[in-house]
């Protein structure tokens, strides 16, 4: 564990000890505002009967800057040391494979947790400054932020596989924004198509915008959670043979 701690450390303070991560925490801080006042202006023009948190977590703007964030993180991880001649020395070190790949995943898994801290104070200075009652339950504050923690662990392990297959930053993060679409668009088959295809129950079981309406409402369904934490092992399990192979090859 001690060489886990090492190489995670390093990993984490290669985001903050850097402009990189802070560019990063900048820019979803920024949208994040956006999104919640642009929100808040829509209901301000027309009263809904949704709640705040599950219009806001629905928004198209949500998912623009969403999905860009796994790219940003992930795709240096192992794509960069490729690249630079260090992840060969690191691999001929006395340090065991799951080391580096569950290091490199944890680190850039924290700094996306960390992400959605003003996410979080956003919604609590709502009734702060109001001086009003939010129009939204603790439950559902609660649920968007456990289904954010379970997305973004199976779409890091995502953008992990994806940088541990190139030396290019470009590519892997190309690569990363092509399986986080086709994932989203599998989601959607069953809201174009409704539940007519025979395949409708396994569309409706992976589609990450119907987790995220289900746990914005404050509804908590172990399905998914069950769902993402098996692909997340799965995939970080396959990056781990990846690596591996290179480790061991002639």
């Amino acid at each position: 564990m001690r060489t886990f701690r090492i190489l995670f450390f390093k990993e984490l303070k290669s985001y903050f000890l850097s402009p990189f991560g802070w560019l990063i925490c900048g820019f979803a801080a920024l949208m994040q505002a956006l999104s919640l006042s642009t929100t808040m202006k829509g209901f301000l023009d027309s009263p809904r009967s949704e709640s705040l948190v599950f219009a806001t977590f629905q928004a198209p703007t949500f998912w623009f800057y969403f999905l860009f964030l796994f790219p940003v993180l992930t795709m240096r991880l192992f794509s960069e040391e490729s690249r630079a001649g260090t992840l060969e020395g690191l691999l001929t070190a006395p340090v065991k494979t799951w080391h580096v790949v569950l290091s490199k995943y944890f680190a850039s898994y924290v700094t996306y947790l960390i992400l959605w801290i003003p996410a979080f104070f956003h919604f609590k200075l709502f009734t702060i400054i109001t001086n009003v009652p939010p129009p939204f339950s603790s439950g559902e504050l609660v649920g968007v932020f456990s289904i954010l923690a379970l997305m973004g662990a199976l779409f890091i392990a995502f953008g992990c596989l994806a940088s541990c297959l190139t030396s290019s930053q470009i590519i892997a993060g190309v690569v990363c924004v092509g399986i986080l679409f086709v994932h989203f668009l599998l989601g959607l088959i069953t809201f174009f198509y409704g539940d007519q295809i025979d395949a409708a129950p396994f569309f409706s079981f992976i589609s990450s915008r119907e987790h995220l309406a289900t746990f914005s409402r404050g509804l908590i369904d172990t399905r998914p959670i069950i769902y993402y934490l098996t692909t997340t092992s799965f995939t970080l399990f396959i990056t781990h043979h990846l690596l591996d192979y290179r480790r061991w090859k002639p």
